[in-house]
């Protein structure tokens, strides 16, 4: 009897699961997940945590800085791609691989460089030396080499005979060392931009540099932070370092005149005001330069689903790149290994979402954004899809210090920018701000060269994180600065706007011709 209920239980329960199994099955219109809530399953997959680590992976000692053209940087590029691969974004560079080479000279700083101010003392000299990384750093394409000469104030370096100006015009600097400034006596900001057009060329770091070289300068002291930058030519020969306001006004002092009053005079009259300063300084750098460097961009794609609008690309993109070692190692944690972060969050994301993009997306990670803005130049002189079929731009430089979100450009592509307040207001809830970006001095992001050429861009970037010590192109921009939730924000609100944005059935952020 016993077992016989037993057998019945059994019975019972065996027949009380199949008729559960049978009304599952005969439920066919049981709720399927909608579109939306698969997108916000794949926008709540994306993590804080995985994007620092990411960040932390990539200011590690073994990329050395990502300097372009060097190993430490190609180490970076295939770290990337590992990634691009294991999520199954396409390769899109060349000969099938995710790399677009392109041709990228280097150089590499090393320890045993110094800077001092020679100060006369009767018969013997007193040498001020001074400090790494708080009164100068080295020129990031020093040649190697020391140099012990009078020390040149040329204004801005610049020899515009079409515009009447020449700061080399009543001063010999053969042989001497120069003192200048960034930029041109005027800037983008005045009311006569076409005037600012012609002026323009003056400003780059390069043609600076060269025009010293041109007339004779066998180093220079640039006014120019003091801060790391690897963004100027190579001169055989020719020594230079980076400084601040410490050396300026050491120059300047006893000889008559004020830093501040001759370049004001400068600006107001748009005449030079070089001299010789009578005072006597040495530059001594280590460095090797490779003119044989080559550089990357890392490229891969989600294609897009839908067969008339796979053509047109949506990219996603920042530089991987940063300053290498000068002589120290520059982290670029914030500058930009953040960005990196956030697109690979980004592209993770899209490419498992169950929703899949109807247009093609292209994550570029550019080299040479710190040697010129070179990788992306190049990009868009030998863009792998037609310029003309991108539909926009989303480029990112510095976005993981802060708590506020800034975009470039917003109000120069009103229906471009509408996609990410609406994202934002709807899902991420941040202070969002834009500004309308001119873009007409001399390019500084990766965005520039794509709006040169006249794709829609909005270039992002975070504030709002307050720092005790000057951190952009110095060992300071390292992990301390990270703030690892802005970054998870901005990825969700980019992966919602831009899938939003390649699934529209029409798409056209390019204002019309007035």
């Amino acid at each position: 009897m016993k077992n016989k209920k037993i057998f019945l239980v059994i019975l019972i329960f065996i027949s009380f699961i199949g008729a559960s199994a049978a009304v599952g099955q005969s439920q066919p219109g049981q709720a399927q997940a909608t579109d939306e809530q698969k997108i916000l399953e794949a926008m709540f997959s994306i993590s804080s945590h995985p994007l620092y680590d990411y960040v932390k992976e990539l200011v590690s000692e073994k990329y050395d800085g990502r300097l372009t053209g060097t190993p430490g940087y190609n180490a970076s590029a295939e770290w990337v791609i590992s990634l691009l691969k294991k999520w199954g974004l396409a390769p899109a560079g060349d000969k099938g691989s995710y790399l677009q080479a392109y041709p990228n000279p280097y150089t590499l700083v090393f320890k045993g460089g110094f800077l001092a101010l020679n100060i006369p003392a009767g018969n013997n000299v007193i040498k001020k030396y001074y400090r790494y990384q708080d009164e100068f750093v080295p020129g990031g394409t020093s040649s190697s080499g020391e140099v012990t000469a009078e020390v040149v104030f040329v204004g801005y370096g610049a020899t515009a005979p079409e515009l009447g100006y020449d700061d080399y015009k009543d001063v010999d600097v053969k042989g001497k060392i120069v003192l200048m400034d960034p930029e041109v006596p005027m800037g983008p900001a005045e009311p006569n931009v076409e005037l600012f057009k012609k002026w323009r060329p003056y400003s780059f770091h390069q043609t600076k540099l060269e025009n010293a070289a041109a007339h004779g300068a066998r180093g220079m002291v640039y006014n120019y932070g003091p801060i790391g930058n690897p963004n100027n030519s190579y001169g055989e020969g020719f020594i230079y370092d980076h400084v601040g306001a410490a050396v300026v006004n050491d120059v300047f002092a006893g000889t008559g005149k004020i830093y501040a009053e001759t370049v004001a005079k400068i600006k107001k009259e748009l005449k030079p005001q070089s001299f010789a300063t009578g005072k006597t300084m040495t530059i001594k750098n280590v460095t090797v330069h490779h003119p044989e460097g080559i550089g990357y961009n890392v490229i891969g794609i989600i294609p897009g689903s839908d067969t008339k609008l796979k053509d047109e690309v949506i990219i996603v993109g920042g530089h991987l790149d940063h300053l290498g070692r000068l002589w120290e190692l520059m982290p670029g944690a914030n500058d930009n290994a953040s960005a990196v972060a956030v697109g690979l969050g980004v592209a993770e994301a899209l490419a498992k979402c169950a929703v899949k993009p109807r247009r093609t997306v292209m994550f570029i990670f550019f080299g040479g954004e710190e040697q010129g803005v070179l990788g992306s130049e190049f990009y868009c002189e030998h863009a792998i899809l037609p310029l003309e079929k991108t539909a926009g731009f989303i480029n990112m430089d510095g976005v993981g210090s802060g708590d506020k979100i800034s975009t470039s450009a917003g109000k120069n592509f009103p229906a471009f920018w509408a996609f990410i307040e609406k994202a934002n207001q709807k899902y991420i809830h941040r202070q969002v701000f834009t500004n309308f970006f001119a873009n007409i001095a001399r390019p500084r992001l990766d965005a520039a060269r794509f709006m040169w050429k006249g794709v829609p861009t909005l270039s992002f970037s975070v504030f709002g994180k307050s720092v005790p010590y000057p951190t952009y192109h110095l060992p300071t921009d390292n992990l301390d600065l990270i703030t690892p939730e802005i970054m998870e924000d901005l990825a969700k609100l980019l992966f919602v706007a831009v899938l939003d944005m390649a699934n529209q059935d029409a798409l056209n952020f390019r204002p019309e011709k007035k």
